[in-house]
């Protein structure tokens, strides 16, 4: 599954694959299989991503279009 809103929130802030997959110490080739849904993302990952954007884990599996936390 593809996940819209992890490309977009990445293309938004002007970052590159690269450059988030070193924040998640793994290659370029991981980071863009999970952004295109070829492999999963782990739960480590998908809380990593999300404090690295600070944006909930709803957003960025595309189950909201709304970023921000909601209690």
């Amino acid at each position: 599954m593809q996940f819209k809103n992890l490309r977009a929130i990445r293309e938004d802030r002007d970052l590159r694959q690269r450059e988030i997959a070193q924040v998640l110490n793994v290659s370029q080739n991981t980071y863009s299989q999970y952004e295109n849904g070829v492999i999963a993302l782990t739960d480590q990952i998908l809380l990593r991503l999300a404090d690295f954007y600070n944006v909930s884990v709803d957003y960025l599996m595309d189950r909201t279009d709304n970023p921000l936390f909601s209690k």
